[in-house]
């Protein structure tokens, strides 16, 4: 029996057949993959963006400023659509590919979904070198596209047109795998682009893709049911995998019968609204003492959805020695770690498991009380630290409040590097599930404004949360990566960012001096300067207005209030810089496993390998 073929050049397969990949979303059919941030160069610009040109009303493709922020751009979507769809970034060869690695490692350490598509060189190596080729010597198959190996889950080179039948779904179904989720390359050399190939019609076909829920073992739920039961102070920690299934409600309703506190991670923040009832605050070292007071005297640990990273666990001393974890994660691979019971599985097809197998069980009746005694006490403890003073600059925390209460209830708060994630983890209550991305697991300055140009792409249509991006980020962040508030108000995407002017890299100048080293190159005060007359200070508001932006500077929080409102009122991206003070900040109470000098002549760095060490004494065996 004879099947029909088209004859395409594999670049226009490639992209004929990314069109045809559809998901469903709140029970709406929609496309797969959402759309393009490419830039152009000579690897991708002749064929690839040939056969994008002809889709571009199925496929839109949106031009990025820099590849690195147009992939974060893409990373940003990822998350605000928890998953469910993907969008691609595409560049050139040489610097340009390079350019999206940081991306992807930021894909990667968060286990989201993004496909990167850049050009390579000649397969016939007839015109090598090419320009912008690195030539490996002793390896001539070996370009810059190699470096993506280290920070993707798949990762594939096209060296025949035929290649993409077999090699295309296997990037998606990486992407889509709970378990294995995170960024797919393809490399696509400029030669095997333009080759023509008669590929069978049947694998252009519409194809609809869903995400698996894994069923756990049934002897994991039996055996950490019992466990569960020997419990006089369990704990949930609940992660950014709990969002990731949807699992939110099912955690909370499980959480709420069984009389067990829940806390939260930096990625699974926002699952839960700040006073939901069986909400006990952010855990870890820009957490709260709420939850910080909890993890310490808890027997019983259940970890969902979380890869317990060290911001999380205090580097491992959070918890105490003794105390037991029930790990429920799709990956096995996070869901071993520490000794933990693992449940290898979806998170919310677990929890139901779970609860069921525990039967009539509850926490002791006084927990959940003392948990909510522990979180209110937090709570004032914000209010003291967020409330307005007669102080001539603004601290972070009452930055924080003026703009959390501003926002309005489907409002996303975005942040990243910096100062201002411990003061949003700690400070900014939730007012709505799903309405606050912080990516502290690659920790990537530069993120912040290109996740607001991608989430504002995924604030309309199926799964959409909605509102309006609120980006929160320094001055130091600010310089590092802000061409994408030019994307947003080229593309019309609208955003409202906000940069808080604390005079450089202050969070890590406060490390720096707490662990007995003198500041030194990070607020810009400590900089080596030349010119003496140099300006210490950005315009940023300038800056910004010079990219299109709305844009206004306010030095009081009365102003800030009113900047919100007129931000609000805006139809594009609008930019609001204030000065914030470089020394303050809400107190947190986790300890934080860092390298301190061995050997120092400097007394305080002598006292800091100290306390490192009094920290380490404390730290949990991870085997």
């Amino acid at each position: 029996m004879e099947h029909s073929t088209i004859r395409l050049t594999m670049a226009q397969a490639v992209v004929r057949w990314l069109t045809a990949q559809v998901t469903e979303i709140d029970g709406q059919r929609v496309p797969l993959f959402a759309g393009v941030f490419g830039i152009f160069g000579h690897g991708n610009v002749t064929c690839l963006s040939e056969a994008l040109e002809s889709v571009q009303d199925k496929l839109p493709t949106w031009r990025g400023q820099n590849e690195q922020s147009m992939a974060l751009a893409a990373v940003g979507f990822a998350k605000a659509k928890r998953r469910r769809q993907i969008m691609i970034a595409t560049s050139s060869i040489g610097p340009g590919a390079l350019n999206m690695v940081t991306a992807a490692g930021t894909a990667h350490a968060n286990r989201l979904p993004i496909l990167l598509i850049a050009g390579d060189t000649f397969n016939n190596r007839l015109p090598d070198p090419v320009l912008q080729q690195v030539e490996h010597f002793n390896n001539p198959t070996v370009t810059v596209n190699d470096a993506f190996k280290s920070v993707t889950r798949y990762w594939d080179r096209i060296t025949h047109p035929a290649q993409i039948i077999s090699s295309l779904p296997q990037a998606v179904a990486a992407m889509l795998d709970p378990a294995d989720c995170g960024p797919a390359f393809i490399g696509l050399p400029q030669d095997t682009q333009e080759i023509a190939f008669d590929y069978p019609a049947v694998f252009f076909e519409e194809r609809l893709w869903s995400i698996p829920r894994p069923r756990p073992d049934r002897r994991a739920i039996a055996d950490a049911a019992a466990l569960l039961k020997t419990a006089k102070k369990p704990l949930i920690i609940a992660g950014g995998g709990v969002r990731y299934s949807g699992a939110e409600t099912v955690v909370a309703r499980f959480a709420a019968e069984r009389g067990i506190p829940v806390v939260e991670t930096l990625a699974g923040k926002g699952g839960l609204t700040h006073y939901h009832p069986v909400h006990a605050g952010p855990l870890g070292i820009i957490g709260s003492t709420s939850a910080n007071a909890l993890a310490a005297e808890a027997d019983v640990i259940i970890a969902i959805g979380t890869r317990l990273q060290d911001f999380t666990t205090g580097s491992w001393t959070a918890f105490s020695k003794d105390a037991r974890f029930i790990s429920i994660n799709a990956a096995r691979f996070d869901a071993v770690k520490h000794r933990a019971l693992a449940i290898v599985g979806d998170a919310l097809e677990s929890v139901e498991e779970l609860d069921a197998a525990l039967a009539a069980w509850k926490a002791p009746a006084d927990h959940m009380p003392r948990a909510k005694a522990l979180f209110a006490e937090w709570d004032a403890l914000l209010d003291s630290h967020q409330a307005p003073t007669n102080t001539a600059i603004p601290t972070y925390a009452q930055v924080v409040n003026v703009v959390n209460r501003a926002a309005g209830e489907k409002d996303t708060l975005i942040a990243a590097a910096g100062g201002i994630p411990g003061e949003v983890a700690k400070g900014w209550r939730v007012k709505a599930p799903n309405s606050f991305d912080l990516e502290f697991g690659f920790s990537c300055m530069g993120y912040e404004i290109a996740a607001g140009w991608g989430c504002a792409m995924a604030q309309s249509g199926p799964g959409a949360v909605g509102g309006t991006p609120i980006v929160m980020l320094g001055d130091g962040t600010y310089m590092m990566m802000n061409s994408d508030i030019y994307s947003a108000v080229l593309s019309g995407h609208k955003m409202i960012v906000i940069v808080c002017d604390n005079g450089g890299y202050a969070v890590i100048s406060r490390l720096q001096q707490f662990k007995g080293v003198p500041g030194f190159n990070n607020l810009l005060k400590d900089c080596r300067i030349q010119n003496a007359d140099s300006p210490l200070h950005v315009d940023f508001a300038a800056h910004a207005a010079a990219m299109g932006a709305a844009t206004r500077h306010v030095e009081s929080l009365t102003d800030l209030e009113a900047a919100m409102t007129w931000a609000k009122s805006n139809d594009r991206t609008t930019v609001i810089s204030i000065t914030t003070d470089a020394y303050s900040w809400v107190p947190g109470d986790a300890d934080w496993d860092v390298g301190v000098p061995e050997v120092s002549t400097r007394e305080s760095v002598q006292k800091a390998r100290d306390s490192q060490i009094a920290i380490r004494a404390k730290q949990r065996i991870g085997v």
